[in-house]
């Protein structure tokens, strides 16, 4: 994910930036690098969560890496098309993607309120 955001933003920055310029949409192409490459970083952070003895990471956490994950895809994807003259009806795939992106927000401030399994409630 992270290759792919660089590699996108230096595409529209150089090899796009005319056509974009024409279209009106760097500021489209702007957006999907940006939230691609914040939350390419977020997805990031998950990998140092604590696993499980099998590797895997808690549901919340797992939920909130596949809401990301989405939401790069649905949210910056969509806007990556329409910045090139894609389809108008990827528009409303959009806001579905930027609801994926909150819910995987969410399940982190989730993750962050239960009690560490050691913990003593008194």
């Amino acid at each position: 994910m992270g290759v792919a955001a660089v590699a996108l933003g230096a595409f529209g920055a150089h090899a796009l930036r005319e056509s974009l310029l024409q279209r009106q949409t760097a500021n489209l192409w702007q957006t999907a690098v940006l939230y691609h490459l914040v939350h390419t970083v977020a997805l990031l952070t998950l990998t140092g969560w604590k696993a499980d003895s099998a590797g895997r990471l808690p549901p919340v956490i797992a939920a909130a890496a596949g809401c990301w994950t989405g939401g790069i895809l649905l949210f910056s994807g969509s806007l990556y098309a329409l910045a090139l003259g894609g389809p108008r009806l990827l528009g409303p795939i959009t806001p579905v993607g930027g609801l994926l992106l909150l819910a995987g927000w969410v399940f982190v401030m989730i993750s962050g309120r239960r009690p560490s399994a050691g913990s003593v409630n008194t």
